[in-house]
């Protein structure tokens, strides 16, 4: 069976953050979420100076897309949930 490789990248602006430490905060809850109910692999890509802006990239592996594409929209869904957060730009990357 072939290996699927799914990438989502999510670009968020955090509107109550006025340190970053706030930033952290909202960004170290998401994180926690999504691994926990997604069973994902997740991170924060940054920008670290920015306490409004942060960038997380969510990770699966599974051996059928569509199973990969289901995980990766709940992600998503989780993320566009956040009340603290705004998705401003996300995507999907099969690889």
């Amino acid at each position: 069976m072939p290996t699927v490789v799914g990438l989502l990248t999510v670009e968020l602006f955090i509107s109550d953050a006025a340190s970053l430490k706030d930033r952290r905060r909202v960004v170290k809850s998401l994180l926690d979420r999504l691994a926990h109910r997604h069973n994902v692999s997740v991170a924060d890509m940054g920008p670290d100076n920015s306490p409004t802006q942060a960038e997380l990239a969510v990770v699966t592996v599974a051996n059928e897309e569509a199973h990969v594409h289901r995980v990766l929209n709940g992600a998503l869904r989780l993320i566009e949930g956040e009340p603290r957060a705004v998705c401003e730009r996300s995507g999907i990357e099969i690889l």
